[in-house]
């Protein structure tokens, strides 16, 4: 496997007013190609820095990160859009999705951005729903959706683009039991595929899911090892 995501010696300082907050105090992460991990602290913790930082929302302080071999430690805001758009698709806990636009539409924005043909979004889109066990949906609003679809709508979305790099934040935050359990089974499901996914969340139960568990704690990180990985039995389900 090769490495997907390096981070070396990745600090964030903010600045509030006289007072400096150090948010990350010296990162250090690699996560390869395929890989599953899940990033698990409480709020304050640096998990939100990190995650902007991972997402290519926020540059670091100080240190090296690279993405898919790229250094994107001091690129301008418009370089790091760039990168956003063409390596990593993004699962949130809000899902993000417009009111007004069809499953199929909602998923399709990131291709109009692209400037992607109208006849070619509108097949991607299809298809990235397809995915996802929503190719009997493309056509309902998020408000006819479950919690779970919607979920599911948002993780087409972040599939349509073909993107190096799947972000969840806190992406079963608003869930209920039933629903946590579908979306997780889906994210297994994309693993098994061979998608690199990161999981930003809170919940140590979530966390336990993933191939690997990093903890983060007054900005710095420690591995854990999942219970499944020493036997333990793993959520499977979804479609990959």
């Amino acid at each position: 496997m090769s490495a997907l995501l390096e981070m070396a010696g990745v600090r964030k300082t903010y600045a509030t007013g006289a007072v400096a907050v150090e948010a990350l105090r010296g990162v250090d992460l690699t996560v390869d190609e395929g890989d599953f991990v899940a990033i698990v602290g409480p709020s304050g913790s640096g998990k939100s820095t990190l995650m902007h930082i991972i997402g290519c929302l926020d540059v670091p302080t100080q240190g090296r990160y690279a993405l898919g071999g790229e250094d994107v430690s001091s690129m301008t805001e418009a370089q790091l859009a760039d990168v956003r758009n063409r390596r990593i698709g993004f699962v949130f806990q809000q899902f993000n999705l417009l009111p007004s636009m069809t499953a199929e539409r909602n998923v399709a924005l990131p291709l109009m951005y692209a400037g992607v043909p109208r006849a070619e979004r509108a097949q991607r889109a299809r298809e990235a729903l397809e995915r996802v066990g929503l190719g009997d949906r493309t056509h309902h609003r998020p408000g006819e959706l479950s919690g779970g679809q919607q979920q599911r709508v948002s993780v087409a979305r972040a599939l349509v683009t073909n993107p190096t790099l799947i972000l969840a934040d806190e992406p079963t935050g608003n869930l209920d039991s039933r629903s946590t359990t579908d979306v997780l089974g889906l994210f297994h499901a994309l693993h098994d595929a061979g998608r690199t996914i990161v999981l930003i969340t809170h919940e140590a139960e979530v966390a336990a899911e993933a191939r690997r568990v990093v903890r983060i704690t007054d900005g710095l990180l420690t591995e854990e090892t999942p219970a499944h990985a020493a036997g333990a039995p793993v959520a499977k389900g979804g479609t990959p």
